[in-house]
């Protein structure tokens, strides 16, 4: 069976298709997003002056990296159903549950990358914000928040595109995103080289989407030494944010 340059096209700009890399992009973000949140918890914990949360916190990191996150998604799917009633309901869809165990998997991730750039932050600058009267809160805001998000945004950047990949491991648990449409298509048509290159070409654009938008964020926290009014122009702007 021959190339069908027609049966690409058709596919590369079906509905089915688009709706998919929609529902992908939308578990992405959410996933993502919560992951995040969980890491910067954890990694907050992870140097708590109490041994048993800094365990609890490394144990969460140990597991869920260990794990692998197939078993993590049909786990949840599958079994903690089974295990707490109220995930049982139907409330509980495919995407609520590929939510919970991908940001669950990423929170693993983030929080060590998120520890990595707390540790890159000098101490020193913590007990001056201290000395000016800055309260634990606003110390972080305006010394510690934007030191951080300039060492972190390329691993986490990196981090959120393999998680836009990984969404395709849901289509185990029959979520419709972009691969188990692809692959509902293919069954019909057993057209196998036009499906996958039209679904290849979709994950491309929109990686390539967010790489721009991660160049732009990487270009709003950098810090140059073009001289000192641009240094310090630089260092109030993230401050003040």
């Amino acid at each position: 069976m021959s190339f069908d340059p027609s049966v690409f096209l058709s596919a590369l700009t079906s509905t089915s298709l688009a709706q998919g890399a929609a529902i992908t992009i939308a578990l992405t973000i959410v996933s993502f997003t919560l992951g995040l949140a969980i890491g910067l918890l954890v990694a907050v914990c992870r140097d708590h002056r109490w041994r048993g949360v800094r365990w609890l916190a490394w144990a969460y990191v140990w597991v869920f990296r260990a794990i692998p996150t197939l078993v993590q998604l049909l786990f949840v799917w599958n079994a903690l159903p089974l295990i707490i009633p109220a995930f049982s309901g139907s409330w509980f869809t495919p995407f609520m549950a590929a939510t919970l165990a991908l940001a669950i998997n990423e929170g693993a991730y983030a929080a060590e990358i998120v520890r990595g750039g707390l540790l890159s932050i000098d101490d020193g600058q913590k007990l001056a914000a201290r000395a000016l009267g800055l309260s634990p809160w606003r110390t972080f805001r305006r010394v510690i928040a934007p030191q951080l998000m300039r060492v972190i945004i390329p691993p986490m950047s990196n981090d959120f595109i393999t998680m836009l990949k990984i969404t395709s491991l849901a289509s185990v648990i029959s979520l419709r995103e972009l691969l188990t449409n692809t692959q509902l298509i293919i069954s019909s048509t057993f057209r196998f080289a036009e499906l996958y290159l039209a679904v290849a070409i979709w994950y491309l654009v929109i990686v390539s989407v967010f790489m721009i938008v991660q160049a732009r964020i990487e270009k709003r926290y950098v810090w140059t030494s073009r001289g000192p009014a641009g240094t310090v122009s630089r260092l109030r702007t993230g401050m003040m944010r």
